[in-house]
């Protein structure tokens, strides 16, 4: 009983910020993003009559305490699915780093929601896949369908998953990442998500999330660049405005964050084709196309606090691969 899975993390154009049910993980507004080509997380899992308890190893390490109490929570509800059982051993590499705000928690539970019900013997259709994988971390959903995808917020378990919108090939846009930070982020999303409702500006960011949905929406199936970059520009600062007045508040950026964010405005001003995005920490990521690319790219890295920049382009879905 043995699977393995890929999957790729997403940068989310409308933000998932907030649940109205923790424990399910069902959004309070629907999100987009786009699939994170380049970016992955694979993951072997192994469920074993004589394994004495869950263990999970990330990039080589064994993991214990919360984060292994998070993925024995998730390996729980594939047991109730498909009425086995055993214990497993979950083994987990990122080839990007984990924790700073690039969604690996995204790309972990789309590979863990597909490598853990196939070894189980589960055969699940795309929709369930997606539920699946939403139980473990609400951005993941979106991770399941790939290229860009929207999570249909739904009412109940059954009816919150993501579709895709749109192919990888539909618009060859690029995300650069902007790495400013490689460290753990003091407070996690699962976290901040429950300080949401403390925030006086919540219910007006919330309000206003069905219109900037449909803006966003109408400019990717439009590829229309300069309607796309107001709204993801707009719904990202919301979503931080919302995260700053919250009790207690919760401040990701860092001044080098606040240096890029100016840097793309401006030469967005000046004609350029760029956008930029910020989720729960401190690197940026920059929406341009594929024609702006290496300009963009040299003009990023030239900018102070710069540790790195990551090229992706939209990417598939969560694949099973061969076991190692």
């Amino acid at each position: 009983m043995i699977a393995t899975a890929a999957a790729h993390p997403n940068i989310a154009f409308i933000k998932y910020w907030g649940n109205r049910d923790a424990r399910l993980r069902l959004p309070l507004t629907g999100s987009l993003s786009m699939a994170l080509d380049g970016l992955r997380t694979r993951t072997r899992v192994q469920f074993d009559a004589n394994f004495p308890m869950d263990s999970f190893f990330l990039n080589g390490e064994e993991q214990q305490d919360e984060s292994l109490a998070r993925v024995s929570g998730f390996l729980d509800r594939v047991r109730e699915l498909s009425g086995k059982p055993l214990f497993a051993r979950v083994e987990s590499e990122n080839n990007f780093p984990t924790g700073t705000g690039i969604a690996s928690s995204a790309s972990a539970f789309a590979a863990l929601a597909l490598a853990a019900s196939t070894a189980a013997g589960l055969d699940l259709n795309a929709q369930e896949l997606s539920a699946l994988a939403r139980r473990g971390s609400g951005s993941a959903c979106r991770s399941v369908p790939g290229g860009f995808a929207e999570w249909l917020p739904g009412s109940s378990d059954a009816d919150s998953y993501a579709v895709q919108v749109a192919p990888p090939d539909y618009w060859d846009l690029v995300d650069l990442i902007v790495i400013l930070h490689t460290g753990h982020k003091a407070i996690g999303s699962t976290e901040g998500h429950a300080l949401a409702g403390t925030s006086p500006l919540n219910a007006l960011r919330v309000a206003g999330a069905p219109e900037r949905l449909i803006e966003c929406r109408q400019a990717l199936v439009g590829r229309d660049f300069e309607r796309l970059a107001r709204v993801v520009e707009t719904d990202s600062h919301w979503m931080h405005a919302v995260m700053r007045t919250s009790s207690p508040p919760l401040f990701y950026w860092t001044p080098d964050t606040e240096t890029v964010l100016w840097h793309v405005l401006t030469w967005r001003k000046q004609g350029r084709a760029l956008c930029a995005t910020v989720d729960a920490g401190p690197n940026v990521h920059v929406i341009t196309s594929q024609a702006e690319q290496a300009w963009a790219e040299a003009q990023l890295r030239a900018l102070p606090g710069v540790l790195e920049v990551l090229c992706a382009r939209p990417g598939a879905g969560v694949q099973l691969v061969e076991n190692a």
